[in-house]
Protein backbone atom coordinates (compact mmCIF):
# COMPACT_ATOMS: atom_id res chain seq x y z
CA UNK A 1 0.00 0.00 0.00
CA UNK A 2 1.10 3.65 -0.10
CA UNK A 3 0.82 5.89 2.11
CA UNK A 4 -0.45 9.85 1.09
CA UNK A 5 -1.95 13.06 2.09
CA UNK A 6 -4.28 14.88 0.25
CA UNK A 7 -4.97 18.82 0.86
CA UNK A 8 -7.85 21.10 -0.30
CA UNK A 9 -7.57 24.25 -1.91
CA UNK A 10 -10.67 26.29 -3.12
CA UNK A 11 -9.25 27.43 -6.21
CA UNK A 12 -8.84 23.38 -7.42
CA UNK A 13 -5.01 24.05 -7.83
CA UNK A 14 -2.47 22.03 -7.21
CA UNK A 15 0.59 22.40 -5.41
CA UNK A 16 2.80 20.06 -4.08
CA UNK A 17 4.76 20.42 -0.51
CA UNK A 18 6.96 17.63 1.59
CA UNK A 19 5.42 16.98 5.07
CA UNK A 20 8.20 14.04 6.58
CA UNK A 21 8.20 11.31 4.06
CA UNK A 22 5.09 11.84 2.69
CA UNK A 23 4.95 14.19 -0.81
CA UNK A 24 1.67 16.24 -0.09
CA UNK A 25 -0.47 18.00 -2.60
CA UNK A 26 -3.04 20.29 -2.21
CA UNK A 27 -5.67 19.80 -4.74
CA UNK A 28 -9.10 19.03 -3.15
CA UNK A 29 -9.67 16.15 -5.90
CA UNK A 30 -8.75 12.94 -3.79
CA UNK A 31 -8.31 11.50 -7.64
CA UNK A 32 -5.35 13.46 -7.60
CA UNK A 33 -3.09 10.74 -5.99
CA UNK A 34 0.66 11.10 -5.06
CA UNK A 35 3.16 8.83 -5.27
CA UNK A 36 4.62 8.53 -1.65
CA UNK A 37 7.61 6.05 -0.67
CA UNK A 38 6.77 2.55 -1.70
CA UNK A 39 6.99 0.08 1.28
CA UNK A 40 8.42 -3.25 1.03
CA UNK A 41 6.91 -6.36 0.45
CA UNK A 42 6.07 -7.02 3.57
CA UNK A 43 2.51 -5.87 3.04
CA UNK A 44 1.85 -7.96 0.33
CA UNK A 45 3.54 -11.11 2.11
CA UNK A 46 1.10 -10.06 5.03
CA UNK A 47 -2.00 -10.49 3.13
CA UNK A 48 -1.43 -13.22 0.24
CA UNK A 49 -5.12 -14.58 0.21
CA UNK A 50 -5.80 -10.35 -0.66
CA UNK A 51 -3.64 -10.10 -3.13
CA UNK A 52 -4.45 -13.55 -4.85
CA UNK A 53 -8.08 -12.16 -5.14
CA UNK A 54 -7.05 -9.11 -6.41
CA UNK A 55 -4.75 -10.58 -9.40
CA UNK A 56 -8.03 -13.40 -9.84
CA UNK A 57 -10.56 -10.59 -10.53
CA UNK A 58 -8.19 -8.48 -12.77
CA UNK A 59 -7.15 -11.87 -15.00
CA UNK A 60 -10.46 -12.96 -15.21
CA UNK A 61 -11.86 -9.16 -16.08
CA UNK A 62 -8.84 -9.11 -18.99
CA UNK A 63 -10.15 -12.88 -20.18
CA UNK A 64 -13.55 -11.72 -20.88
CA UNK A 65 -12.03 -8.52 -22.39
CA UNK A 66 -12.78 -5.86 -20.43
CA UNK A 67 -10.46 -3.24 -20.10
CA UNK A 68 -8.41 -2.65 -17.38
CA UNK A 69 -7.00 1.08 -16.62
CA UNK A 70 -5.42 2.12 -13.67
CA UNK A 71 -8.62 3.61 -12.35
CA UNK A 72 -10.83 0.18 -12.62
CA UNK A 73 -7.78 -1.34 -11.41
CA UNK A 74 -7.38 0.54 -7.98
CA UNK A 75 -11.32 -0.11 -8.07
CA UNK A 76 -10.79 -3.43 -7.87
CA UNK A 77 -8.03 -3.25 -4.79
CA UNK A 78 -9.73 -1.08 -2.84
CA UNK A 79 -13.04 -2.78 -3.08
CA UNK A 80 -11.03 -6.15 -2.22
CA UNK A 81 -9.20 -4.11 0.69
CA UNK A 82 -12.59 -3.22 2.14
CA UNK A 83 -13.96 -6.38 1.88
CA UNK A 84 -11.21 -8.91 3.16
CA UNK A 85 -9.05 -6.63 5.37
CA UNK A 86 -10.41 -3.26 5.90
CA UNK A 87 -8.45 -2.71 9.22
CA UNK A 88 -5.40 -1.56 6.71
CA UNK A 89 -7.45 1.72 5.72
CA UNK A 90 -7.41 1.97 9.97
CA UNK A 91 -3.58 2.30 9.95
CA UNK A 92 -2.20 5.56 10.82
CA UNK A 93 1.12 6.97 10.43
CA UNK A 94 3.44 9.10 13.19
CA UNK A 95 2.35 11.78 10.26
CA UNK A 96 -1.33 10.80 10.22
CA UNK A 97 -1.13 9.82 7.02
CA UNK A 98 -3.42 6.67 6.13
CA UNK A 99 -3.16 3.68 3.73
CA UNK A 100 -4.53 4.52 0.09
CA UNK A 101 -3.55 2.89 -3.34
CA UNK A 102 -2.11 5.72 -5.76
CA UNK A 103 -2.26 5.33 -9.04
CA UNK A 104 1.43 5.60 -9.04
CA UNK A 105 1.42 2.51 -6.64
CA UNK A 106 -0.82 1.12 -9.03
CA UNK A 107 0.43 0.75 -12.33
CA UNK A 108 4.02 -0.32 -10.03
CA UNK A 109 2.35 -3.04 -9.04
CA UNK A 110 0.64 -4.04 -12.34
CA UNK A 111 4.04 -4.27 -13.40
CA UNK A 112 5.84 -5.72 -11.17
CA UNK A 113 3.19 -8.32 -9.38
CA UNK A 114 1.14 -9.20 -12.63
CA UNK A 115 3.91 -8.56 -15.24
CA UNK A 116 1.14 -6.43 -17.11
CA UNK A 117 2.21 -3.24 -19.39
CA UNK A 118 0.26 -0.78 -21.29
CA UNK A 119 -1.14 -1.60 -24.61
CA UNK A 120 -1.71 0.10 -28.16
CA UNK A 121 0.34 3.18 -29.17
CA UNK A 122 -0.67 6.57 -28.14
CA UNK A 123 -1.33 9.03 -30.91
CA UNK A 124 0.64 12.43 -30.70
CA UNK A 125 -0.91 15.46 -29.54
CA UNK A 126 -1.77 18.65 -31.53
CA UNK A 127 1.14 20.57 -32.77
CA UNK A 128 1.47 24.56 -31.20
CA UNK A 129 2.00 26.42 -34.20
CA UNK A 130 5.02 28.41 -34.01
CA UNK A 131 3.53 31.86 -33.85
CA UNK A 132 1.16 31.03 -31.01
CA UNK A 133 2.35 33.78 -28.39
CA UNK A 134 2.29 36.14 -31.93
CA UNK A 135 -1.48 34.53 -32.48
CA UNK A 136 -2.80 35.21 -29.25
CA UNK A 137 -1.38 38.53 -28.68
CA UNK A 138 -3.43 39.64 -32.20
CA UNK A 139 -6.28 38.02 -30.56
CA UNK A 140 -5.92 39.56 -27.23
CA UNK A 141 -5.82 42.87 -28.77
CA UNK A 142 -8.67 42.39 -31.59
CA UNK A 143 -11.00 41.15 -28.21
CA UNK A 144 -9.86 44.48 -26.47
CA UNK A 145 -11.05 46.60 -29.23
CA UNK A 146 -14.14 45.16 -29.45
CA UNK A 147 -14.87 45.12 -25.44
CA UNK A 148 -14.20 49.01 -25.33
CA UNK A 149 -15.99 49.56 -28.48
CA UNK A 150 -19.12 47.62 -27.67
CA UNK A 151 -19.14 48.46 -23.41
CA UNK A 152 -19.14 44.76 -23.49
CA UNK A 153 -18.87 43.81 -19.47
CA UNK A 154 -17.81 40.61 -17.75
CA UNK A 155 -21.01 38.93 -17.82
CA UNK A 156 -21.29 39.31 -20.92
CA UNK A 157 -18.35 37.32 -22.22
CA UNK A 158 -18.73 33.49 -22.72
CA UNK A 159 -15.73 30.99 -23.40
CA UNK A 160 -17.21 27.35 -24.33
CA UNK A 161 -15.59 24.41 -24.51
CA UNK A 162 -16.69 20.76 -26.12
CA UNK A 163 -14.84 17.58 -24.82
CA UNK A 164 -14.78 13.85 -25.33
CA UNK A 165 -15.96 12.00 -21.96
CA UNK A 166 -15.36 8.69 -22.53
CA UNK A 167 -17.22 6.17 -20.41
CA UNK A 168 -14.56 4.48 -18.93
CA UNK A 169 -11.87 7.23 -18.28
CA UNK A 170 -8.53 6.03 -20.19
CA UNK A 171 -6.75 6.14 -23.68
CA UNK A 172 -8.44 3.25 -25.38
CA UNK A 173 -5.74 0.78 -23.84
CA UNK A 174 -5.60 -1.60 -21.23
CA UNK A 175 -3.19 -3.21 -18.83
CA UNK A 176 -2.99 -6.71 -20.06
CA UNK A 177 0.16 -9.40 -19.84
CA UNK A 178 3.02 -7.58 -21.75
CA UNK A 179 3.76 -10.96 -24.07
CA UNK A 180 -0.10 -11.06 -25.38
CA UNK A 181 -0.25 -11.09 -29.33
CA UNK A 182 -4.01 -10.31 -29.71
CA UNK A 183 -5.78 -6.94 -27.04
CA UNK A 184 -9.12 -7.56 -27.32
CA UNK A 185 -10.98 -4.57 -25.25
CA UNK A 186 -14.72 -5.47 -25.60
CA UNK A 187 -16.90 -2.04 -25.66
CA UNK A 188 -13.65 -0.30 -26.45
CA UNK A 189 -14.81 1.35 -29.28
CA UNK A 190 -14.67 5.15 -30.00
CA UNK A 191 -18.78 5.40 -29.69
CA UNK A 192 -18.35 4.24 -26.06
CA UNK A 193 -18.35 8.23 -25.21
CA UNK A 194 -20.01 11.88 -25.16
CA UNK A 195 -19.57 15.08 -25.46
CA UNK A 196 -19.84 17.76 -22.98
CA UNK A 197 -20.23 21.63 -24.12
CA UNK A 198 -18.97 23.51 -20.64
CA UNK A 199 -19.12 27.32 -20.73
CA UNK A 200 -18.02 29.91 -18.46
CA UNK A 201 -18.49 33.17 -17.86
CA UNK A 202 -15.71 35.87 -17.56
CA UNK A 203 -17.47 36.91 -14.05
CA UNK A 204 -17.06 33.72 -12.38
CA UNK A 205 -20.66 31.97 -14.04
CA UNK A 206 -20.56 28.45 -14.84
CA UNK A 207 -23.11 28.19 -17.37
CA UNK A 208 -25.89 24.74 -17.94
CA UNK A 209 -23.86 22.45 -20.12
CA UNK A 210 -24.73 20.35 -22.74
CA UNK A 211 -24.07 16.45 -22.92
CA UNK A 212 -24.29 14.88 -26.55
CA UNK A 213 -25.09 11.24 -26.79
CA UNK A 214 -24.55 9.26 -30.15
CA UNK A 215 -27.91 7.98 -31.54
CA UNK A 216 -31.01 9.72 -33.04
CA UNK A 217 -33.54 9.27 -31.13
CA UNK A 218 -34.11 10.49 -27.22
CA UNK A 219 -33.84 6.58 -26.52
CA UNK A 220 -29.97 7.20 -27.24
CA UNK A 221 -30.26 9.55 -24.26
CA UNK A 222 -29.78 8.47 -20.46
CA UNK A 223 -32.86 7.63 -18.93
CA UNK A 224 -35.46 9.99 -16.89
CA UNK A 225 -34.59 7.88 -13.58
CA UNK A 226 -31.09 8.01 -13.77
CA UNK A 227 -28.91 9.79 -10.79
CA UNK A 228 -29.58 13.45 -10.55
CA UNK A 229 -30.89 13.86 -13.85
CA UNK A 230 -34.03 15.87 -12.52
CA UNK A 231 -31.31 18.15 -11.05
CA UNK A 232 -29.72 18.40 -14.34
CA UNK A 233 -33.26 19.75 -16.03
CA UNK A 234 -33.99 21.78 -13.75
CA UNK A 235 -30.59 23.36 -13.97
CA UNK A 236 -31.16 24.42 -17.48
CA UNK A 237 -28.83 20.88 -18.87
CA UNK A 238 -29.43 19.83 -22.15
CA UNK A 239 -29.20 15.89 -22.35
CA UNK A 240 -29.60 15.45 -26.63
CA UNK A 241 -28.95 12.69 -29.17
CA UNK A 242 -26.26 13.69 -31.81
CA UNK A 243 -28.89 12.83 -34.74
CA UNK A 244 -26.29 10.64 -36.24
CA UNK A 245 -24.09 7.52 -36.01
CA UNK A 246 -21.68 9.69 -33.41
CA UNK A 247 -21.36 11.77 -30.24
CA UNK A 248 -19.60 14.77 -32.14
CA UNK A 249 -21.51 17.92 -31.78
CA UNK A 250 -22.59 18.99 -35.35
CA UNK A 251 -25.28 22.22 -36.61
CA UNK A 252 -28.23 20.79 -34.84
CA UNK A 253 -26.65 20.69 -31.42
CA UNK A 254 -25.31 23.67 -31.82
CA UNK A 255 -28.49 25.72 -32.84
CA UNK A 256 -30.07 23.95 -29.61
CA UNK A 257 -26.64 24.53 -27.56
CA UNK A 258 -27.09 28.65 -28.92
CA UNK A 259 -30.98 28.94 -28.31
CA UNK A 260 -31.66 27.13 -25.13
CA UNK A 261 -28.74 28.03 -22.98
CA UNK A 262 -26.17 31.24 -24.52
CA UNK A 263 -28.81 33.33 -25.71
CA UNK A 264 -31.23 32.99 -23.32
CA UNK A 265 -28.20 33.73 -20.64
CA UNK A 266 -27.05 37.12 -22.17
CA UNK A 267 -30.63 37.85 -22.49
CA UNK A 268 -30.79 37.05 -18.92
CA UNK A 269 -27.92 39.20 -17.88
CA UNK A 270 -28.86 42.20 -20.02
CA UNK A 271 -32.36 42.05 -18.65
CA UNK A 272 -30.80 42.48 -14.72
CA UNK A 273 -28.27 45.19 -15.79
CA UNK A 274 -30.85 46.97 -17.83
CA UNK A 275 -29.71 47.17 -20.94
CA UNK A 276 -31.29 46.96 -24.52
CA UNK A 277 -31.50 42.85 -26.19
CA UNK A 278 -29.47 44.40 -28.96
CA UNK A 279 -26.39 45.33 -26.89
CA UNK A 280 -23.49 43.08 -27.71
CA UNK A 281 -21.97 40.08 -26.18
CA UNK A 282 -18.82 38.04 -26.93
CA UNK A 283 -18.93 33.95 -27.34
CA UNK A 284 -15.34 32.89 -27.20
CA UNK A 285 -14.97 29.45 -29.07
CA UNK A 286 -12.47 27.23 -30.87
CA UNK A 287 -11.94 26.88 -34.97
CA UNK A 288 -13.80 23.26 -35.11
CA UNK A 289 -15.36 22.66 -38.62
CA UNK A 290 -18.68 23.18 -37.52
CA UNK A 291 -18.16 26.80 -35.55
CA UNK A 292 -16.32 28.23 -38.24
CA UNK A 293 -18.96 27.22 -41.08
CA UNK A 294 -20.63 29.93 -43.12
CA UNK A 295 -23.73 27.59 -42.76
CA UNK A 296 -22.89 28.36 -38.77
CA UNK A 297 -22.20 32.00 -39.14
CA UNK A 298 -24.56 33.06 -41.29
CA UNK A 299 -27.39 31.10 -39.34
CA UNK A 300 -25.19 33.05 -35.89
CA UNK A 301 -26.00 36.86 -37.67
CA UNK A 302 -29.68 36.25 -38.86
CA UNK A 303 -30.64 34.02 -35.71
CA UNK A 304 -28.95 36.16 -32.55
CA UNK A 305 -27.33 39.09 -34.37
CA UNK A 306 -26.15 40.46 -30.89
CA UNK A 307 -23.78 37.46 -30.41
CA UNK A 308 -20.45 38.18 -31.61
CA UNK A 309 -18.01 35.35 -32.52
CA UNK A 310 -14.68 35.24 -31.39
CA UNK A 311 -12.03 32.62 -32.21
CA UNK A 312 -8.99 30.56 -30.83
CA UNK A 313 -6.08 30.15 -33.04
CA UNK A 314 -6.05 26.73 -34.11
CA UNK A 315 -3.46 24.67 -32.36
CA UNK A 316 -3.76 27.31 -29.55
CA UNK A 317 -6.50 26.42 -27.27
CA UNK A 318 -4.11 25.05 -24.16
CA UNK A 319 -2.55 28.57 -23.96
CA UNK A 320 -5.44 31.17 -24.93
CA UNK A 321 -8.72 29.37 -24.48
CA UNK A 322 -10.16 29.58 -20.80
CA UNK A 323 -11.96 26.31 -20.72
CA UNK A 324 -9.25 24.48 -21.82
CA UNK A 325 -6.49 26.11 -19.98
CA UNK A 326 -7.94 25.56 -16.53
CA UNK A 327 -11.54 24.51 -16.18
CA UNK A 328 -10.94 20.67 -17.99
CA UNK A 329 -9.02 20.01 -15.34
CA UNK A 330 -10.90 20.14 -12.51
CA UNK A 331 -13.60 19.01 -14.82
CA UNK A 332 -12.13 15.81 -16.14
CA UNK A 333 -10.80 14.82 -12.67
CA UNK A 334 -14.52 15.28 -11.08
CA UNK A 335 -15.85 13.09 -14.06
CA UNK A 336 -12.88 10.18 -13.23
CA UNK A 337 -13.87 10.36 -9.55
CA UNK A 338 -17.27 9.69 -10.08
CA UNK A 339 -16.72 6.73 -12.47
CA UNK A 340 -14.41 5.08 -10.10
CA UNK A 341 -16.45 5.06 -7.01
CA UNK A 342 -19.24 3.51 -9.40
CA UNK A 343 -16.48 0.55 -10.00
CA UNK A 344 -16.24 0.04 -6.09
CA UNK A 345 -19.73 0.52 -5.73
CA UNK A 346 -20.31 -2.56 -8.31
CA UNK A 347 -17.67 -4.49 -7.11
CA UNK A 348 -18.20 -4.63 -4.10
CA UNK A 349 -21.49 -5.11 -4.09
CA UNK A 350 -21.00 -8.15 -6.05
CA UNK A 351 -18.81 -9.15 -3.02
CA UNK A 352 -21.31 -8.55 -0.73
CA UNK A 353 -23.71 -10.78 -2.16
CA UNK A 354 -20.98 -13.54 -2.74
CA UNK A 355 -20.88 -13.59 -6.74
CA UNK A 356 -18.77 -16.36 -7.87
CA UNK A 357 -17.21 -14.08 -10.39
CA UNK A 358 -16.74 -10.51 -10.23
CA UNK A 359 -17.57 -8.75 -13.55
CA UNK A 360 -18.10 -4.51 -14.48
CA UNK A 361 -21.16 -3.96 -16.34
CA UNK A 362 -19.87 -2.01 -19.60
CA UNK A 363 -23.35 -1.93 -21.48
CA UNK A 364 -23.65 1.45 -22.93
CA UNK A 365 -26.78 1.70 -21.71
CA UNK A 366 -25.85 1.37 -17.98
CA UNK A 367 -22.85 3.90 -18.62
CA UNK A 368 -24.97 6.10 -20.48
CA UNK A 369 -27.46 6.09 -17.31
CA UNK A 370 -24.28 6.59 -14.95
CA UNK A 371 -23.14 9.93 -16.60
CA UNK A 372 -25.68 12.09 -15.29
CA UNK A 373 -24.58 11.66 -11.67
CA UNK A 374 -20.88 12.33 -13.74
CA UNK A 375 -22.11 15.57 -14.70
CA UNK A 376 -23.92 16.51 -12.14
CA UNK A 377 -21.41 15.96 -9.80
CA UNK A 378 -18.91 17.53 -11.95
CA UNK A 379 -20.85 20.89 -12.53
CA UNK A 380 -20.27 21.57 -8.95
CA UNK A 381 -16.65 20.86 -8.75
CA UNK A 382 -16.03 23.68 -11.09
CA UNK A 383 -19.01 25.97 -10.15
CA UNK A 384 -16.68 27.86 -8.46
CA UNK A 385 -16.36 31.95 -8.73
CA UNK A 386 -12.85 32.00 -7.32
CA UNK A 387 -11.81 28.54 -9.65
CA UNK A 388 -13.10 30.60 -12.77
CA UNK A 389 -12.06 33.87 -12.31
CA UNK A 390 -8.46 32.56 -11.99
CA UNK A 391 -8.73 31.07 -15.71
CA UNK A 392 -10.73 33.99 -17.52
CA UNK A 393 -7.60 36.10 -18.35
CA UNK A 394 -9.36 38.98 -18.96
CA UNK A 395 -11.49 40.32 -16.14
CA UNK A 396 -13.69 43.44 -17.21
CA UNK A 397 -14.61 45.77 -13.88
Amino acid sequence: MVRQNVGEDQAGQCTWSFEGRAKRCSCKFSVCVIDIDLPSNDSQAKYPDLISSVKQTLTTLRKNGAQITVVTARGILLVTVMSSAPEILDVKFTDGSTFRASESFIRKWLHDALGWSRRKETQAAQKVPEDADDQCERLFLRKAYVMKKEDLLAVLFVNSDQTQTVFAPGDKMTWTEAEEKQVVIHGGDEKRAFTLMVSVGSDGTVLPMQAIYAGKTSRSCPSPNSPHYQDLINAGFLLEESGTATYWSNHKTMHSFVDKILAPYFNRRKDELGLHPSHKALWNIDVWLVHQSAEFKDWMHDAHPSIMLNYVPSGCTGKFQPCDVGVQRPLKLSLKRSYHKDVVAELLGQMKANTPVVHLDTRIGTLRDRSTRWIWNAFNAINNETLVKKVCFIKLQ
